[in-house]
């Protein structure tokens, strides 16, 4: 893993993580931390192993994966550039729930969780960062369980591919692309439905010149009509 750069101690200074943290911290941790290079599938943590490390990630996109019983993958959510990975390794949790896996090339900068929990004991605005960060996980977590358990699969998927495009969207001549490497597999995951469903929505809205895919590509060609699905 190569050493901090100055253009990553800047990236790490400018994320949520750092709000209100003074700065000479910021650059004592970014030296603390070492800087870690992604190429798309590289597992960052696998769900079941030893919850030792935290990261926040500078650049790319990376999923949170976990297994169901009967052995299939479940995507709860993508995140993206300043969101957390591996709080739960600071809260004292022995195991990581989920996997880690990135989407796109990327970066992450990571830290042993002892290194972190003695920084988040010296400097309570950091700690509330953290917690603050835990918190809007569980609570989109909690959302997405409603859409799941009340929501018609038609919202559920308009819905996921808003966050995504908010999150990983490039405006382009006919719409807005995805720049995720995005299958109708991976939406299924994330709005716990069949391949087969997906696939017949996506059809049926590539007719009707709201979508546009390709190879593991989506432009979302007119994105106020796919908001007033999601808000049905």
């Amino acid at each position: 893993m190569p050493d901090v750069t100055a253009e990553s101690r800047e990236a790490l200074l400018r994320l949520p993580l750092m709000d209100g943290v003074p700065e000479a911290l910021g650059a004592e941790m970014a030296g603390a931390g070492r800087v870690r290079d992604l190429e798309a599938g590289d597992a960052i943590f696998a769900e079941g192993q030893p919850a030792a490390r935290f990261a926040v990630i500078l650049s790319g996109s990376v999923k949170l994966v976990q297994l169901s019983s009967d052995g299939d993958a479940i995507v709860f959510r993508v995140v993206g550039i300043g969101d957390t990975l591996g709080a739960v390794s600071l809260l004292g949790a022995e195991t990581y729930p989920v996997s880690a896996i990135a989407v796109t090339p990327g970066s992450i900068l990571e830290w042993p969780a002892t290194v972190m929990r003695q920084y988040l004991e010296q400097h309570p605005r950091l700690s509330l960062n953290v917690l603050r960060s835990v918190s809007d996980r569980l609570q989109a977590l909690r959302l997405q369980y409603r859409q799941l358990a009340t929501e018609k699969v038609e919202r559920r998927i308009a819905r996921a591919l808003l966050r995504l495009m908010h999150r990983a969207g490039t405006q382009v001549d006919d719409g807005v692309r995805l720049d995720l490497p995005l299958s109708r597999e991976d939406i299924a995951q994330l709005t716990g439905t069949t391949v087969y469903t997906v696939s017949r929505i996506v059809s049926r809205w590539e007719a009707g010149g709201l979508l546009r895919s390709g190879r593991q590509q989506l432009v979302i060609r007119d994105p106020e009509r796919l908001l007033a699905i999601a808000d049905d």
